[in-house]
């Protein structure tokens, strides 16, 4: 199977547009158009559906862009065991994170890695609902949670501690807890449902947080939003120490309870999908996110 040509389809279906791939690969118009046509052939399937306005993925397209990906790493993969490429990585990753975490940690390194590495485009889909690192095809994903899937590898970023807080004002204005029992009837900022949470503290004493004994009246899926309006005065929330350490430092916001966090057992982990070859691109960004945010201290608590 002919690699340029799958290339071509993996850009046409990324940008659905066949002529933009095209240009990106040196090749006019008719060329792409007739190299994907000729692709389809081989494979006996329509891959793009294409009108005058729009180019979209088929069915067919759609589970065949996974493993034509694949081919392509392999294929990188195999030149790079064999000397046959001395240059840095190239392409394109496709790298999926939570929007929170990645507009205040990813987004300020894109200079540094453009500028380390010019000829890698880093494709970002961010969202802090939960993702499927497999059906979305990612190279790369971040994702805070135990690492429980056996379908995917990972190797572990940070720590991902979450804790109370608050802002001052409405602490002054409604008291500090001063145990676990006292955040009964206090506002709380909930993260995506009502479900109670479990605490622990360094004796590895437990308690429970239900929202539903507390006033809640704010349900959030954005960390961004709920760090917002916890610093606006809205209420108690639990936020992890990544998304909230400056605001903690600048006395924007103050920790409640100190001596307990969430019981979790929360890190970030860059995974991908077991199967997927572990391309030069993805290990270099892998080591190039350690290297910058792995081991803070601040994210520890």
């Amino acid at each position: 199977m002919d690699t340029d040509s799958l290339r071509l389809f993996v850009m046409a279906a990324e940008r659905l547009n066949i002529s933009a791939a095209g240009r990106a690969l040196g090749l006019a118009p008719a060329v792409a158009s007739a190299r994907l046509a000729k692709l389809e052939h081989e494979l006996g399937a329509e891959l793009l559906h294409r009108t005058t306005r729009r180019v979209s993925l088929s069915l067919e397209g759609s589970d065949f862009l996974p493993y034509a990906r694949e081919i392509l790493a392999q294929a990188e993969a195999a030149r790079i065991a064999l000397g046959g490429s001395s240059a840095g990585p190239r392409g394109t990753l496709r790298f999926a994170a939570p929007s929170s975490f990645a507009q205040l940690h990813i987004m300020p390194l894109l200079p540094e890695l453009h500028a380390a590495y010019p000829d890698l485009t880093l494709d970002l889909r961010l969202s802090d609902t939960r993702f499927d690192a497999i059906e979305g095809s990612f190279d790369l994903a971040l994702r805070s949670a135990p690492l429980a899937d056996s379908s995917l590898k990972g190797r572990k970023l940070a720590d991902d501690t979450r804790i109370l807080c608050a802002a001052p004002a409405y602490l002054d204005a409604h008291g500090t807890p001063a145990q676990p029992a006292d955040l009964a009837g206090h506002s709380f900022i909930a993260w995506n449902s009502l479900a109670p949470r479990e605490l622990v503290n360094a004796a590895g004493e437990t308690a429970r947080l239900s929202p539903e004994a507390m006033r809640c009246r704010t349900i959030v899926d954005d960390g961004d939003a709920q760090r917002e309006a916890t610093i606006a005065g809205a209420g108690l929330s639990i936020n992890s120490l990544w998304s909230v350490a400056h605001e903690l430092g600048a006395g924007r916001l103050r920790r409640v309870l100190p001596g307990w966090r969430s019981n979790d057992f929360s890190v970030l982990w860059l995974v991908y999908p077991r199967s997927n070859v572990l391309t030069p691109k993805t290990r270099i960004f892998m080591d190039f996110l350690i290297e910058r945010l792995g081991n803070r201290d601040a994210w520890r608590g």
